[in-house]
Order: structure tokens, then C-alpha cells, then sequence
């Protein structure tokens, strides 16, 4: 039997090129090798957004047109939304009895996290305690591995904790402890050069317009020594340079390298090729987000059928929780 892989994301807003690498291309290429469940985790979008629910509601549906528009495939992977299987939040509030408070307040993200979205109060349970949240979402399906960045190992490691304390309270090896599938992509900058992110307003979004695209590249910081196009520059101190690692092809990324640093070839220049490799990866995505928002029946029927199977496997797994915590008649 093929390993099975959990994996999800908060709906609070539009997906940018920095989940394309980082998640999505991934999740793509897992599908083909493991047994995939990925979920829209709009509970866990409440621990920010819950003062503006309404962008959660928005963004659900056009979340999961943009993972169709990629390459997720309903007939390879499991797509629910979180909030359709409610055994999650019961199976949250059973490991929050037995999960110590020190492991969550120990939680190497979570003031990193209050930093970067600190015009939001996130001094909330919901907050402190959705590292809960998310190992209910991966052991409810005994999840062989988790496709994750190098930055969220400790919240794997926590996952783990909490099933091997739950295994060991009960007597009983119900609960599968995870491994990582370490995303390969590296964190991308964004226009001005910090991580690519929403709450810096620096994202190019996978669904562009043309001009949209042309007009944000055009905007990207460039090598700074490079004032003018005589100037010569190094592609390494370059914030546009790493998308042309993944977006244009290797003969051109030589030619780009050798005009950056013998100054024959500006970063206006640059920028176009990036335009042309960005559509060209692109365009076959943009048509196929087009074509399910203008089918979104057939959006409604995947979740439907998602949440059917997802929810058969969830209640299989409360059915033996709740017998081991003598909650079962």
C-alpha cells in the first residue's frame, strides 16, 4: 500500500509564488508516489482572521480552483475542507487534555509568529494551542509523512510528542508518529526583497494578469551595485535571481550570469526574460483556473466527495480513540 501523506492550508487570501515552490509543486509531484489527503484548514485560518471571517468564506473556494489550476488532482488526492469533517475538533479537544502547556508555550514559532503578524491580537487559546489542532489533522489519518519546510520540524516533533503520550498513556499504538518530507524550495523574496508574503504586500500571486505580472517584476530589487547597465553586478546579490533558477531554462540562466557580471546584459533585460519564463509556466495554470471558475459545480462536487472519504477514515479513527478513553458506550 502507498504511504499517505496530510498536508493543508490556511484559506486567508490569495496564494503567491512563494506556495507555488514551496507547497504546491510538491504536492503535485507527491501524488503520483503517496496517498494524499490535503485539506483547506479554515479552522486554523480563525486563529488569525477571526475579527474578518468573511476573507476565509472568499477564500476557501478560490483556494482550491488555484490547486486544481496547478495540477492537484481530485481522482490522485483526497481535497476537503477541515471544517466538513468535525471529528477533527473533537479529536482537538481530547489531545488538548493531555498535552502540557510548556510544550506549546516552548513552541520556537509561535513568538516568531506573533512577531510577523503582530497587528493582530494573537493572544488567544486558539493561537497557543493550534499546534493541537494540527496533530489532530495528521494523526486523525495516520499520516506516514508530512510535506513541510525546514522552519516547521519543530511542529512536526511536537505531532509526535503529543501521539507518543497519547500511546503511552493508553496502552495502545493507535497513533502513527509522522516523518518530514522537507520541502526543497528555499524561502522566496519577495518585490523588496523580504520573504514573499501577504503581510508585507510584496507577493506576485499565482493568478496574475499579464500586465499585473510584467508590471511586478519590473518592480523586483536588482543587484544594488548595479546603477546603471554599465555597472557590473553578481547574479548571488540579486533578489530576482533565484526565480530564474526555477522559472527559466539553464541556457539562459548562463547567458544571464555572464551578462551580470561583464555588465553586457541591464537588469531591465533580465526582468523581460523572467516575464517570458513566469508566463510560460504560468499560462497553462492561468487557463485551468479559468476554465473551474466558470465550473464551479465541479469545485463543490471534489470537496463533497472529499469530505465523504476523509470524513470514513476520521470516524474510523475516533471510533478507537473514544473506545480507549472509555467515551464509547
Amino acid at each position: 500500500m502507498k504511504e499517505r501523506i496530510v498536508s493543508g492550508i490556511r484559506p486567508t487570501g490569495a496564494l503567491h509564488l512563494g506556495h507555488y515552490l514551496g507547497v504546491l509543486k510538491q504536492w503535485v509531484e507527491l501524488q503520483k508516489k503517496y496517498d494524499c489527503f490535503y485539506f483547506i484548514a479554515d479552522w486554523h485560518a480563525l486563529t488569525s482572521e477571526y475579527k474578518n471571517p468573511s476573507i476565509i468564506k472568499t477564500s476557501v473556494k478560490d483556494m482550491v480552483i488555484t490547486w486544481l489550476g496547478v495540477g492537484i488532482d481530485p481522482e490522485k488526492s483526497t481535497i476537503f475542507r477541515q471544517s466538513d469533517i468535525k471529528e477533527h475538533a473533537e479529536f482537538f479537544l481530547l489531545l488538548s487534555m493531555i498535552t502540557p502547556l510548556s510544550w506549546l508555550e516552548r513552541n520556537p514559532t509561535y513568538k516568531e509568529l506573533k512577531d510577523e503578524l503582530k497587528e493582530k491580537d494573537l493572544g488567544t487559546f486558539g493561537f497557543l494551542g493550534y499546534p493541537v489542532l494540527q496533530a489532530a489533522d495528521i494523526v486523525m489519518y495516520h499520516a506516514d509523512r508530512v510535506p513541510i519546510g525546514e522552519d516547521q520540524l519543530p511542529h512536526l516533533e511536537l505531532t509526535r510528542e503529543i501521539a507518543r503520550r497519547f500511546n503511552f498513556l493508553y496502552g495502545d499504538k493507535l497513533l502513527k508518529e509522522p516523518k518530514e518530507i522537507l520541502a526543497e524550495a528555499p524561502k522566496v523574496a519577495g518585490l523588496d526583497g523580504r520573504k514573499m508574503s501577504k503581510s508585507y504586500n510584496n507577493a506576485i500571486w499565482i493568478e496574475e494578469s499579464p500586465a499585473s505580472l510584467k508590471e511586478k517584476v519590473s518592480q523586483m530589487l536588482t543587484d544594488t551595485k548595479r546603477k546603471t547597465k554599465k555597472d557590473k553586478g553578481d547574479p548571488k546579490d540579486c533578489n530576482l535571481y533565484p526565480l530564474h533558477i526555477y522559472f527559466t531554462d539553464e541556457e539562459q540562466r548562463k547567458d544571464i550570469q555572464h551578462g551580470c557580471k561583464t555588465a553586457s546584459m541591464g537588469c531591465v533585460e533580465c526582468k523581460k526574460i523572467l516575464v517570458a519564463s513566469l508566463e510560460k509556466e504560468l499560462i497553462p495554470v492561468w487557463d485551468r483556473i479559468k476554465y473551474f471558475k466558470t465550473h464551479t459545480k465541479d469545485v463543490d462536487d471534489i470537496l463533497d466527495k472529499g469530505a465523504t472519504y476523509a470524513r470514513k477514515q476520521a470516524e474510523e479513527t475516533m471510533q478507537k480513540v473514544r473506545s480507549v478513553l472509555c467515551l464509547s458506550k
